[in-house]
């Protein structure tokens, strides 16, 4: 990934809050062809052991595909907005401003352990319903499927585990430009209805 330094961003507690707010993950491996192969999957960050948990249809040819300890690569995207360069002040004194593009993302590279431990899916599927079912005016409990009926569903998924290597954050939120530009950007995109990116770059220049 193109990472100009004063893009990246290193700290944990920032990364981990990206991955819990925008837990669809793309993971990316290399297929049988030596191709790349994308999947698109919910993960979350388990506190305990520190790795990316995730399950799959059986059926999905990942399954086949992916050996223990095969090296992965996890993308979580943060959201994004198109930068018009009409929102800068400085485009009115020289005119010398384009368009671009400002995002959150956070690539995560690793090794993959495929899991099929009664314990371990269960606890995938009760961390992920927990977290998605929290905003719910009746949360939905796994304890609320008949008993044999979820257990046969278990039979139809497997569990992933990512034991993490690296974690590489590119925040790009107009930190190349000045306060002022930044600052014009966000007003730009709350007039659009964006906020939490109007937000974010606002933030950019406190680090």
């Amino acid at each position: 990934m193109y990472l100009p330094e004063q893009f990246h961003e290193t700290r944990p507690d920032v990364l981990q809050q990206l991955i819990a707010e925008f837990p669809f993950a793309t993971l990316v491996n290399v297929g049988p062809d030596g191709l790349p192969v994308a999947n698109h999957l919910p993960f979350y960050l388990d506190p305990e052991t520190g790795s990316l948990r995730a399950h799959m249809a059986r059926a999905n040819p990942l399954c086949q595909q992916l050996q223990d300890g095969q090296p992965v690569l996890l993308v979580f995207q943060g959201g994004d907005s198109y930068i018009s360069p009409s929102w800068y002040p400085s485009k009115e004194e020289a005119h010398r401003q384009v368009p671009t593009w400002n995002y959150r993302v956070v690539h995560v590279r690793g090794r993959v352990q495929l899991r099929e431990d009664q314990r371990f899916l269960l606890g995938v599927l009760a961390r992920l319903t927990r977290q998605q079912e929290a905003t719910q005016a009746k949360p939905w409990k796994m304890k609320d499927a008949e008993h044999d009926f979820l257990f046969d569903q278990l039979k139809e998924i497997v569990g992933i585990e990512v034991f993490v290597d690296s974690i590489t954050g590119k925040f790009k939120l107009g930190q190349n430009k000045e306060d002022r530009d930044r600052l014009g950007a966000a007003d730009g995109l709350e007039t659009r209805g964006e906020h939490a990116m109007a937000q974010h770059m606002r933030e950019a220049g406190r680090k």
